[in-house]
């Protein structure tokens, strides 16, 4: 008889146990954790001129590589200047102009710019005037996750044309690529402040007008 009422006390002792378990555990409230990014390392700034048989130099980042676009239609003076660290590109294209095709070159940067308005929350833009070295110009911030949140285009109003558009090779989260983001703006307008059209005058320090 004892032994029956010591398996009965156990079996009731177990369940009131795991009911009071659960209870505590409905009372507990789970927050889930934020979202973390991996840490960034960035190298230190500096720089080195590019030169090559096209008609225009300017400074790039030793981080950085220059390679010539391979997409059908490129042209010679196509080139990609790409940051393998944070798989991304500056994708760089040349026109020569003349009085009736400028105007379009321009229309259609901006075009490109405002495209990617559709997801993004702002566009900014930053006039460069550098009257020494006939570079002029303009730098598009877009701000959001789009495709491209740096663009610009320079040129000297009568021989020459530059656009350039900074792109990811990875799925757009401005959360995560905002810190990237800033450090290339940094080596783009390093490159826009020391571009220089071939057979013109040293480049004076440009100004730049929001």
């Amino acid at each position: 008889m004892l032994k029956i009422n010591f398996t009965y006390i156990l079996f009731f002792t177990v369940v009131a146990f795991a009911l009071s378990s659960c209870d505590g555990d409905e009372d507990k409230i789970y927050s889930p954790k934020p979202r973390g990014y991996f840490k960034i390392n960035f190298p230190e700034k500096n720089y080195r001129l590019y030169d090559s048989i096209c008609p225009y130099t300017f400074e790039i980042p030793i981080y950085a590589r220059m390679v010539q676009d391979r997409h059908m239609g490129a042209e010679p003076c196509w080139l990609n200047m790409e940051f393998p660290q944070f798989k991304a590109t500056v994708h760089l294209s040349y026109k020569a102009v003349n009085d009736t095709n400028l105007n379009r070159y321009m229309e259609d940067s901006r075009d490109f710019a405002i495209r990617h308005q559709i997801k993004a929350t702002g566009l900014e833009e930053s006039v460069v005037i550098r009257d020494s070295a006939k570079v002029y110009g303009l730098v598009y911030d877009i701000g959001g996750n789009t495709a491209s949140s740096v663009q610009f285009y320079l040129t000297d109003s009568t021989k020459h044309f530059l656009r350039g558009s900074l792109y990811f090779n990875t799925v757009t989260n401005i959360d995560s690529l905002k810190i990237v983001i800033d450090f290339i703006r940094e080596d783009i307008l390093r490159m826009v402040q020391t571009c220089k059209w071939k057979n013109q005058p040293s480049a004076a320090p440009e100004k730049t007008k929001n």
